[in-house]
């Protein structure tokens, strides 16, 4: 007798349809799982026959039968133990332990891992599948209890969660009635989010007004930014305030970010996203840890911090193909890992806040303290940086030593703003922006068309940039980008004309074009 079950795997960061088909003859005793599984899925036979002894039933060491189980469609790799609960259930109904209607089946999804004893254990990737199902019009999935929060964020359609397989045989027969859960988070704009609570508070720093303004800007357009300086300039504390100014998530880049973090298997609790990433991988991290990689392609730390912040640290430090390989995803927002087997696109829109000082010493350029690097080494450190990759980070910014009065004088900070007060004017300018391309877009990703229309000049305003810019060799991608800049200043002041001002303050926030060396 044959039966087929409706379950999925993860392709990338969406869901595919996998039909678990499941067919039992009398013969010699024999189990076997074909369509291309992983050895996870192989080795569940032996799971899925002790959960099925220890939930009353008989599984196949018990009885001679011939059971053999096709994971379709065969041309995709099927990898995880998420297929436990539905071959469990596919099983059952072949060898009549269970009876169910084809119909009422068809309709319904199940997915979850198999312990030993009968219990269902939670598994990664149900947010995209729970997608995938509604997209195909299907009336339920059933999900381990763990991941009911998790599915039942997309509207739609009905989540039961069960605890272990007597319940879900239970559910399907009818016997048992388990409750249902839907979601009530939908619509467009802004999501409610409690503040990041990082302690790093953008006040607490003292003096660097210019960097904060910088990161000011950054946060409002959605903008890369370079900072450069000594060795205790305060870099590493401006990158971790920043994660403190930035504006909530809209209600789509939640549920873009949500689904990367659950194919990831780094949801916290079940629940949506509400806060944007931070990221800050370490310099020794591999090219696949960063970029993304694997036998199956998993997302990498730049997808990680989709629609949030990617730090890194003494950038120069990280390998040069993990630099290079970055050009793509901040021109084009994702980032492509290709196998030989399979190409796989991860969404990777985020604002990269990169700090680093300008030798390895740190103090090339330092008025207080003598550079002891040889001028050859100092120039090998700084091209590490390519000018393609530099071109691609909309600001440069110098982050120098603050005076000792500075910083331990009160008064002299007295004027600082907090987090939450940079923070209302950062979502004023992002609420322009969402209004001015109807969505969740910023200046910084803004199409040639649109700066056109967008980014307009006046005649004096024009003449004032073209002087400023005539002894610099810039590129056109450079041109763009002071204009992108000086529009998202412009809205931060809620302008609606760019002028000579913000032109000016845009081009002083590019401090490498035309420049040769950090110092």
């Amino acid at each position: 007798m044959s039966h087929t079950v409706r379950s999925a795997t993860i392709y990338g960061i969406n869901a595919v349809p996998v039909d678990i088909e499941v067919d039992s003859t009398r013969g010699l005793r024999f189990f076997n799982i074909v369509g291309l599984p992983s050895k996870s899925v192989e080795e569940s036979k032996d799971r899925i026959a002790s959960a099925i002894r220890n939930s009353g039933y008989i599984p196949y060491t018990a009885q001679n039968k011939r059971v053999l189980v096709n994971l379709a469609p065969a041309d995709i790799k099927k990898e995880g133990p998420l297929f436990d609960l539905p071959i469990a259930i596919g099983y059952l109904a072949a060898t009549e332990q269970l009876t169910i209607n084809s119909d009422y089946m068809k309709a319904r999804l199940l997915i979850g891992e198999l312990s030993l004893d009968g219990r269902v254990r939670p598994v990664k990737g149900v947010l995209p599948i729970t997608i995938m199902a509604k997209g195909m019009g299907l009336e339920e999935v059933i999900v381990p209890c763990e991941n009911i929060k998790e599915a039942s964020i997309i509207p739609g359609i009905r989540v039961v969660g069960v605890k272990n397989l007597g319940q879900a045989i239970g559910h399907i027969e009818g016997k048992i009635k388990l409750p249902s859960f839907t979601n009530n988070l939908s619509g467009k704009g802004f999501i409610k989010s409690e503040e990041p609570k990082t302690g790093f508070d953008i006040s607490i720093i003292r003096g660097q007004e210019s960097a904060k303004r910088a990161l000011t800007i950054a946060a409002s357009g959605g903008h890369n930014i370079l900072m450069y300086g000594p060795p205790g300039s305060g870099k590493t504390l401006l990158a971790k305030a920043f994660s403190t100014i930035l504006p909530p998530l809209t209600y789509e880049e939640a549920l873009e970010t949500t689904r990367l973090f659950s194919v990831a298997g780094l949801l916290k609790n079940g629940t949506i996203v509400t806060n944007r990433p931070f990221r800050d991988p370490h310099h020794t991290a591999s090219p696949n840890a960063v970029i993304g990689g694997g036998t199956i392609p998993r997302p990498g730390e730049i997808s990680l911090a989709h629609n949030g912040v990617l730090f890194m640290d003494e950038i120069p430090e990280f390998p040069r193909n993990v630099l290079e390989a970055l050009r793509q995803p901040l021109e084009e927002g994702h980032v492509s890992v290709s196998r030989a087997a399979l190409s796989v696109d991860f969404p990777s829109r985020f604002i990269l806040v990169a700090a680093m000082n300008p030798c390895p010493c740190g103090y090339f350029g330092d008025k207080t303290k003598e550079c002891v690097c040889h001028p050859g080494v100092v120039t090998k450190y700084q091209k590490k940086i390519s000018g393609p990759l530099l071109d691609r980070i909309d600001i440069h910014i110098n982050v120098p030593r603050e005076t000792l009065r500075k910083i331990a004088l009160p008064e002299n900070n007295k004027e600082s703003e907090s987090s939450a007060s940079v923070r209302e004017k950062i979502i004023s300018a992002r609420m322009i922006q969402y209004k001015r391309f109807n969505g969740p877009k910023t200046n910084s990703i803004m199409s040639i068309k649109e700066i056109e229309k967008y980014c307009k000049l006046d005649t004096d305003t024009f003449n004032f940039l073209e002087f400023a810019l005539k002894k610099k060799n810039i590129s056109a991608r450079s041109f763009h980008k002071i204009l992108k800049i000086s529009r998202t200043i412009a809205d931060l002041e809620s302008a609606d004309k760019i002028s000579k001002e913000h032109i000016a303050q845009a081009i002083h926030l590019r401090a490498f074009d035309g420049l040769i060396s950090l110092g």
